[in-house]
């Protein structure tokens, strides 16, 4: 080996190289898709290593925090793992809960496995836990099954040395001792019959501390307030580019002067740029007119975002994918980076009129204020899409919007509230006022932006932390706290995410396959 082994905690970054790994070690099951391995990472990002030599990634390893009465008593792997994403993470657990490990097969020999069950131990006693958890496989329970006949009896022969599992024997000489069989853990795993075996390790260094007042808030340091500010952007007839660079450039001025880290444009309030010409033309014309924008419109978001130091959710515009034509929200963030959202589910009136197709992704966006989603208006009306990018990890969502009448208005508003309610986050909302009259499709606006919160003590009375007058120009602004937030999640009045019931229902995101261009 010339180059160095080194197992650190993981980071979105490493995805490609996790997936990879993945594919290479379990050849009989599906590999992660990327956003369940976002989710595992943003869910406990301290209970996450890889194993990196070189460049590569050879290691893998996956732990969240679980209160006894969770992970003491028989689960199967979805429910434990909320699906996989790791959302079942509890801040206030007293024991760690190891939920995968995984090893690159040329690299078995140099004691990876061991490496991260040091980590995890580690980790253990310094949160000062109770202990481990972790539900380990038996691959060789299916070559000795007609011996033993149960996984039981197969465990109990391991132990007593009779025969060696690669797996258990391993756990058991790193100090995990069985409390139990777990059927049907993880059907999939058919070495192991679905079947595994529920181990504990107990940290020696625990000691169980004296009923103090109040409850200890064991969450991650880091940011704690992000300040928001949406646009109620309003439509009317410019002269020229110059003139809506102009415009945006105003808001995007004035909220960095306030402080914001973010800020949010409507959907589509790009399609001002047709006025430029005030032409009548048809709306398949229009909306390939406001595609060819792309470009400048890019780069003028992304030099205002690095220039003025602030996040931009860009609203939405159309672009031209191909022979498609898709509704996209790029965000540009203060470092120059850039990401893209595409809208899911066109209204009938986007098909109808400018032959827009949906997309096939929603994916969480990492930033400097932790990780958040974007849905363009309809799609905040699909409560699955809120809650799969809860499970990768997100805590704030902004949805663009386009509405033209009060009715609409308040389908996107009280969708947009349950998404707040239902999955204990932050939703900004903007949108556009005034009018356009020769654009089709596209003449008159409803608006009434908002930051919206979950409805609990720490929170605004109504859950609403900011608001707009209907129909006027302005700008909204809100200050979130992250650990208001991460507290209600985990010891509010109610916990919508801590008590969902994986054992009986989840979001399963069917990942479509990409398609060459």
């Amino acid at each position: 080996m010339s180059a160095k082994l080194n197992v650190r905690q993981a980071a979105i970054g490493d995805i490609p190289g996790i997936s990879s790994l993945v594919e290479r070690v379990y050849t009989d099951m599906p590999a992660y898709p990327a956003a369940m391995l976002a989710g595992q990472i943003n869910a406990f990002p301290e209970g996450v290593w890889v194993a990196e030599l070189g460049d590569a990634i050879v290691g893998y390893c996956a732990t969240i925090r679980l209160p006894g009465e969770k992970a003491l008593k028989p689960h199967n792997w979805r429910e434990i793992t909320g699906g996989g994403y790791g959302s079942t993470h509890d801040v206030a657990g007293e024991y760690l809960y190891g939920y995968e490990v995984c090893v690159d097969p040329e690299m078995q020999r140099y004691r990876i496995g061991q490496r991260f069950y040091r980590a995890r131990r580690k980790l253990c006693e310094y949160l000062r836990l109770k202990g481990i958890v972790i539900a380990g496989r038996i691959p060789n329970f299916h070559r000795n099954a007609r011996r033993y006949g149960t996984p039981q009896a197969y465990v109990d022969a391991v132990l007593r040395k009779e025969v060696r599992d690669p797996v258990l024997s391993f756990q058991n000489k790193m100090g995990f001792d069985p409390i139990g069989v777990l059927p049907d853990y993880l059907p999939r795993d058919t070495q192991s019959g679905g079947y595994a075996v529920h181990l504990l390790w107990n940290n020696p260094q625990f000691v169980e501390p004296a009923p103090a007042g109040a409850h200890a808030h064991a969450h991650s340091a880091g940011l704690n307030r992000v300040r928001i500010a949406a646009v109620q952007y309003r439509q009317r007839r410019i002269s020229s580019f110059e003139e809506f660079r102009r415009n945006v450039l105003y808001f995007v001025d004035v909220t960095a002067d306030y402080g914001a880290d973010f800020v949010l444009f409507p959907e589509l309030f790009t399609l001002q740029l047709l006025s430029i010409e005030n032409e009548e033309i048809p709306a398949h014309e229009s909306i390939a007119k406001v595609a060819s924008y792309e470009q400048q419109f890019c780069d003028l978001m992304q030099d205002a975002a690095v220039r003025y130091n602030v996040n931009i959710i860009g609203g939405s515009m159309p672009v031209q994918r191909g022979e498609t034509v898709r509704n996209v929200c790029h965000v540009f963030l203060r470092d120059g980076t850039m990401a893209m959202q595409e809208k899911i589910h066109p209204t009938p009136n986007e098909r109808y009129w400018w032959n827009i197709t949906g997309g096939d992704e929603v994916s969480l966006i990492e930033t400097d204020c932790g990780p958040i989603g974007v849905l363009i208006c309809y799609d905040s009306e699909f409560p699955e899409l809120a809650r799969h990018l809860v499970d990768q990890g997100i805590n704030i969502l902004f949805v663009p919007f386009l509405t033209d009448e009060r009715q609409s208005y308040c389908r996107v508003r009280y969708c947009a509230q349950a998404r707040a309610v239902e999955n204990q986050i932050y939703v900004a909302m903007a949108g556009s006022c005034g009018n356009l009259p020769n654009v089709h499709n596209n003449d008159i606006h409803y608006a009434q932006s908002c930051i919206l919160t979950p409805c609990d003590f720490p929170f605004a009375r109504d859950g609403i932390a900011a608001d707009t007058t209907p129909n006027s120009e302005m700008v909204a602004f809100a200050d979130l706290s992250l650990r208001a937030l991460r507290d209600a999640r985990h010891q509010g009045t109610v916990r919508n995410l801590k008590d969902r019931r994986h054992d009986l229902y989840s979001v399963t995101w069917h990942q479509k396959p990409k398609q060459s261009s």
